[in-house]
């Protein structure tokens, strides 16, 4: 298992690379069996991680240019380990669901390499490590949307590069500024992400490159008002670039905020905690009403994503374990719940050619099987009790309401909003009377929509009715989040915060 991370990063990349090689009528099998072993790779290396020993697990670590001190350097703590899971999940997912097409060939290549960059991110403790899988991951995205997107395709593609570019080179002038400031101190160079961690840093430059980092992880989370890419994106793209986005692409945001920005400027974190909750607040309400009103079911389900993301936000911001570790749990379950709403629209497509809700109407008793799969989605989007998406979304709630009742108040209005467009949608598409006759003829699933939705069915209920295996390495690694930035911050006030944040779970902090 010693170098399990690297393994698990340049799989993908070979496996993309040798693609090239195959023919168009075995490619999809190919790159199902690729996915399929990193995936299983990925749940040994979970059985292999051991949270009791404290430390980040599976270390590698090599100069790859020492005159910068810029190393190859990955590790994976528990909030880590289970975004990479997902990753390897959901891409074996997606390209089982991949339909046979013109351009699978290069979409099943492009699918291997974003994954290979996924991975990479979720691991690299190198801050340019870190930044080259972040550009590398939008790559493939593009090249999916631009070529095999909608009849928008050009202006979404576009759009996303402006926003995604525009924000990367934001953060990689932070990047540098953080080491300069790390050279400053120490009288060398260091990218790395632990040391920045030991780095204590005046208020008034800790605010300015909190935002350098807030900007670009913004953008890609989709916060208001940085979101307005991703209805394009989503809309444009097939659904394959749809699941990916929602359901990976947008976590390396939130993923972002938890490794650097809480960590790394603890005191700016906690100034501008009422500015994120709000925008925060902002995203669930506003997108959530937003969804409600479109009869485009996959604009639906884009601005739904945007006001799930709001939640999760709104936990990372509770700056305490609950609400943290709720987060990450929300981003596990919200990956796996968005990724099957887009494939059960992808069903609906497949049968009518079209995304409008009003088009269909009856399908419950000629689609049943469907239908049941579809309800189950559904409860764990709205957040019910024993189904995967309420334990995040609880957690997320609960942390922020020990910090301020108020923006909890406002993030729960976010479950009102998605039960009544996700009824309205249920009701609508399925139990409505069949107004049109072309209703009554559609087939049930086929087997390749059974063996893509199945997996995805039994996960939303296992973690629903038993999340222990989950919440309870992550909350270990949440707790050392916020000891972090107790220990680090030099403020009076933010050590208070995080202190009385925390009181009721019991983080033990320094005496510092």
């Amino acid at each position: 298992m010693e170098h399990i991370l690297s393994i698990l990063i340049f799989i993908p990349v070979f496996g993309a690379i040798l693609g090239f090689l195959v023919d168009c009528k075995s490619i999809k099998i190919y790159g199902i069996f690729v996915a399929f072993i990193e995936f299983i790779l990925t749940l040994l290396m979970w059985s292999f991680y051991d949270p009791s020993l404290g430390d980040l697990a599976f270390v590698e670590q090599f100069p790859i240019l020492s005159n910068f001190n810029i190393n190859y350097f990955v590790g994976i703590d528990g909030i880590s380990l289970f975004l990479i899971v997902l990753s390897s999940f959901i891409t074996l997912i997606a390209l089982i669901n991949l339909k046979v097409q013109d351009g699978i060939k290069n979409i099943t290549i492009c699918v291997l390499f974003l994954e290979s960059g996924l991975i990479g991110f979720f691991s690299s403790l190198d801050a340019m490590l870190f930044y080259i899988f972040w550009e590398l991951a939008l790559i493939p995205i593009f090249i999916i949307i631009g070529t095999y997107g909608g009849e928008k395709r050009i202006y979404a593609c576009v759009k996303f590069f402006i926003y995604t570019f525009a924000g990367s080179i934001i953060m990689l002038v932070g990047i540098i500024t953080m080491a300069y400031f790390y050279y400053k101190s120490f009288g060398k160079i260091s990218f790395n992400i632990l040391d920045w961690y030991h780095l204590s840093l005046p208020m008034k430059v800790q605010i300015w490159l909190f935002f350098s980092f807030v900007l670009a992880f913004s953008i890609k989370t989709a916060i208001f008002p940085f979101h307005t890419w991703l209805p394009y994106a989503y809309s444009q793209s097939p659904i394959v670039g749809s699941i990916l986005i929602s359901s990976l692409l947008a976590k390396m945001g939130t993923y972002g905020f938890i490794r650097i920005v809480l960590p790394v400027f603890p005191d700016a974190s906690v100034y501008f905690v009422d500015l994120l909750a709000i925008l925060a607040c902002i995203m669930v309400i506003y997108a959530g009403l937003i969804a409600f009103a479109k009869d485009d079911m996959k604009q639906l389900a884009a601005y739904s994503s945007i006001s799930h993301m709001g939640i999760i936000m709104l936990g990372i911001f509770a700056i305490n374990a609950e609400g943290i570790g709720g987060a990450v749990f929300f981003m596990i379950s919200h990956g796996v719940l968005i990724a099957a709403f887009f494939m059960i629209i992808s069903v609906l497509y497949d049968r009518k050619q079209t995304y409008l809700m009003g088009e269909f109407s009856g399908i419950a008793k000629i689609m049943p099987k469907f239908t049941i799969i579809f309800v189950v989605i559904m409860l764990g989007l709205i957040g019910l009790p024993l189904t995967i998406g309420f334990v995040g979304e609880f957690l997320s709630l609960l942390g922020m309401f020990k910090t301020n009742p108020f923006y909890a108040f406002f993030g729960g209005l976010g479950i009102i909003i998605g039960a009544a467009y996700m009824l309205n949608l249920c009701r609508n598409v399925f139990f409505k009377k069949a107004q049109n006759s072309s209703n009554l003829i559609l087939k049930d699933l086929s087997f390749r929509e059974y063996i893509s939705l199945i997996p995805i069915f039994i996960v939303v209920i296992i973690l629903g009715v038993y999340p222990k295996p989950l919440l309870s390495v992550i909350d270990d690694s949440a707790q050392k989040v916020v000891k972090i930035m107790h220990d680090k911050s030099i403020d009076i006030d933010t050590k208070e915060f995080i202190k009385k944040s925390n009181l009721i779970k019991g983080v033990k902090f320094g005496n510092n």
